[in-house]
């Protein structure tokens, strides 16, 4: 049985820090691993990607590709897990199924900027009417095959009307 000014640490669970800086003897002294002068051996020095004044790679590099500078964030639901939520009787397959009807049910949290179908399998509810912002081909075709219909919200593109109309 130990005793309490008998209770230690295991081996190796506890390590000191080592002190740099600390003199000639410590093995880690005058520069304390930051090797010589100059910028890098001060504190606060943050040079990522910096080459010394050649250009970067970053910027060598060819860029390609778009960013949005307004993406949509979509809701993107899946068909068989619409029938599940229909099978269990949360969502009303017999009035219109929408953005709202979907939060009200529970399939998604939060409206965001619409609504997307996607999947091409696992449908088979009869006649349920969709009005949603994108349908993917197979999750147009399946519920199309199982009777149902997909109204598309129309957007309106308010950009491209200019405040100034011609006389």
């Amino acid at each position: 049985m130990t005793r309490l000014n008998e209770l230690r640490d295991n081996d190796g669970a506890n390590k000191t820090r080592v002190r740099v800086g600390r003199g000639i003897g410590s093995g880690v002294g005058k520069t304390g691993g930051r090797g010589g002068k100059g910028q890098t051996a001060r504190a606060g020095v943050a040079i990522n990607g910096f080459e010394g004044g050649q250009m970067p790679l970053h910027m060598r590099m060819p860029k390609r590709g778009f960013n949005a500078w307004n993406p949509k964030d979509w809701n993107q639901v899946r068909i068989d897990r619409i029938q599940a939520y229909i099978d269990s009787g949360k969502l009303d397959a017999k009035g219109v199924v929408d953005a709202a009807a979907l939060v009200a049910a529970g399939v998604i949290r939060r409206p965001k900027d619409g609504v997307r179908l996607i999947g091409a399998e696992g449908f088979t509810a009869k006649k349920v009417t969709f009005k949603v912002d994108h349908v993917s081909k197979g999750a147009a075709a399946a519920i199309e095959a199982a009777g149902g219909k997909v109204d598309l919200i129309e957007v309106k593109e308010t950009w491209k009307k200019t405040p100034y109309a011609a006389k």
